[in-house]
């Protein structure tokens, strides 16, 4: 079972176009309305898929294949991997997939929990709205929401952006404690999901560069530039707070910030583009361990966060647009003046 969150890179015009319909805003651009009104209507794929496996809903299957061909297309070829979606008898495999009592108890109660998606559009919308005044070249996605069996958490495709609703249940949720360890359920939670999706979305526009090997240093300002980004753009108060830390964790950061430096500095491994050093700052796990425990993990991402906080203090001129095109984190890093 694939647990990891991943990137889906899928074309489709046809879907392209009815997908955008669904989400108003190519309409509102159409009809002369001023996009700062368009809102999202999250794409209820999940919904479709659910009629379809709990009642035999051929209309509910004829909607997914004829008004979402490419979102049934990923999650079919490219997130549980039944087949291709060509195949006259792929149909019938997806329905016995989900028919598993796991899997649909867990189904079930994701439509339970996420009946209700009002809040979560006015979110995305919000966040979409502020994104477009920051940065007017970004293109709006269509936001859809689906189960994907435990298998991802948020896929973004060409104009398409799609979280799971079953991976964000909250943190104890029973069936996700066989699975998953303490610090991974901790951002599988309804609060996750608006950062995770646009910090994905975000990484989908603006890649780290395929050129070179990618040391500490870029890792971090790429990751760092992507999350202030996306605490600027759904108003999160601190680097902490877009991270998902807890209190006990910000304060730890604020208390070990110049010490957290100072070993990067100290050992040089700004400059290394060893996978493990670069993982064991940037990835999520129980603590980073270098510090033990106590430390929050990915506090190199949060260290990232700073240097480019501070880099925009000292460069009020560069839009946020500027900054995620912005690849030389070395001059970034010197222009930053950043001295925790």
């Amino acid at each position: 079972m694939l647990t990891g969150l991943r990137k889906s890179w899928l074309l489709g015009l046809c879907s392209l176009l009815l997908c955008f319909a669904s989400c108003h805003w190519e309409d509102a651009k159409k009809n002369g309305v001023d996009e700062r009104q368009a809102k999202i209507s999250v794409v209820r794929f999940d919904q479709m898929l659910n009629e379809y496996v709990e009642s035999n809903s051929f209309s509910s299957l004829s909607r997914m294949r004829t008004e979402c061909p490419q979102e049934t297309r990923i999650l079919l070829e490219d997130i549980i991997g039944l087949g291709e979606v060509d195949d006259e008898r792929i149909y019938e495999k997806m329905k016995v997939f989900f028919s598993d009592t796991v899997i649909l108890s867990l189904m079930r109660d994701a439509s339970v929990k996420f009946k209700d998606m009002h809040e979560l559009e006015r979110q995305f919308t919000e966040g979409f709205h502020r994104l477009k005044e920051e940065v007017p070249s970004v293109v709006v996605p269509c936001v859809y929401s689906q189960f994907s069996a435990l298998n991802e958490s948020v896929v973004v495709a060409d104009s398409l952006l799609g979280f799971s609703i079953d991976k964000y249940l909250g943190a104890d949720y029973p069936l996700y404690k066989r699975y998953y360890y303490e610090y991974q359920r901790r951002s599988m939670t309804p609060e996750r999901i608006l950062p995770d999706c646009f910090a994905f979305y975000l990484m989908s526009l603006y890649p780290f560069p395929k050129d070179g090997e990618r040391s500490l240093l870029d890792v971090i300002l790429h990751l760092g530039k992507i999350h202030y980004a996306v605490s600027v753009v759904l108003g999160h108060k601190s680097a902490a707070d877009e991270l998902g830390y807890t209190a006990e964790e910000a304060a730890w950061c604020q208390k070990n910030e110049k010490r957290v430096w100072a070993f990067m500095l100290d050992h040089k491994h700004l400059s290394a583009t060893d996978p493990m050093i670069i993982r064991k700052y940037c990835k999520a796990s129980p603590y980073t361990a270098f510090f033990g425990e106590g430390s929050p993990s990915m506090t190199g991402v949060w260290t990232g966060m700073q240097i480019v906080a501070s880099y925009m203090d000292n460069h009020e001129e560069v839009s946020l647009g500027e900054l995620l095109g912005d690849i030389d984190y070395r001059r970034m890093l010197a222009e930053s003046e950043y001295r925790p």
